[in-house]
């Protein structure tokens, strides 16, 4: 496997929890303005980093490779779900991979945020910790995808047994094991669903951590809060 260069700065990597074994997978398609800066941020802490560019049709690959990420490419298109797959399932083939994290591309995720995920996974032993962008007042999601986020919670918990506040973030820390026994077969946005449903059926320890989720004014031009919304509910109700 193509593994990426270490980042030398022994400052962040003493305040990065996990830096050494922890793969951050991220799921890439049509991001080329944005992913270079995100990319380079995350590896100035985290070095080992996996892009899956999902048949992007811009130059997002190249920039993540320039960046300094592993990049792995889907031939067209097939979904954040299968890009997630193909993620982890790479990150599984180095033997030294504790946990693997999955980070968006468009800046939206902090850095910061995941290595408290690591840290709390260490300090607790659970197999996963899942981002809650309901366990503080950070994060401010339009009043429309607050009440799609919150009844995608409500049916999570119902169907899965699995008690959350947030059953669509994409910010996770999973532990090996974690990895091996959960089973990705959504392609799009059915697999958030599908992973804590998962982690019901195998019975995963898990717990949740605050983390701060920015609308930026990218985000928000591409149409992603609302789209990712009507997505949700198209999900819950056809998947």
């Amino acid at each position: 496997m193509s593994t990426p260069e270490p980042v030398s700065d022994p400052d962040a990597e003493a305040a990065s929890p996990g830096a050494e074994n922890t793969w951050f997978v991220v799921p890439l398609f049509n991001e080329g303005p944005v992913v270079g800066e995100v990319i380079r941020a995350l590896r100035r802490r985290y070095p080992l980093v996996v892009c899956v560019d999902d048949g992007s049709m811009d130059d997002s690959a190249m920039i993540a490779e320039e960046a300094g990420a592993a990049v792995v490419r889907h031939p067209y298109n097939m979904g954040q779900g299968a890009a997630l797959k193909t993620g982890i399932d790479y990150a599984l083939r180095d033997p030294d991979m504790r946990q693997v994290v999955t980070f968006d591309s468009d800046g939206q995720h902090q850095v910061d945020d995941a290595a408290s995920m690591i840290a709390l996974r260490d300090d607790e032993g659970v197999d996963i910790v899942l981002g809650s962008r309901f366990l503080d007042a950070r994060t401010k999601p339009g009043l429309l995808k607050r009440a799609v986020l919150r009844g995608a919670v409500w049916y999570s918990n119902l169907t899965s047994g699995v008690k959350l506040s947030d059953a669509h973030n994409g910010l996770r820390v999973l532990g090996r094991e974690a990895c091996r026994k959960i089973a990705i077969e959504q392609n799009r946005m059915a697999h958030a669903s599908e992973i804590v449903e998962e982690i019901g059926r195998h019975r995963l320890t898990v717990r949740e951590h605050p983390v701060h989720i920015l609308y930026t004014d990218y985000s928000r031009s591409k149409g992603q809060s609302m789209l990712n919304s009507v997505n949700i509910v198209i999900d819950m109700l056809f998947r």
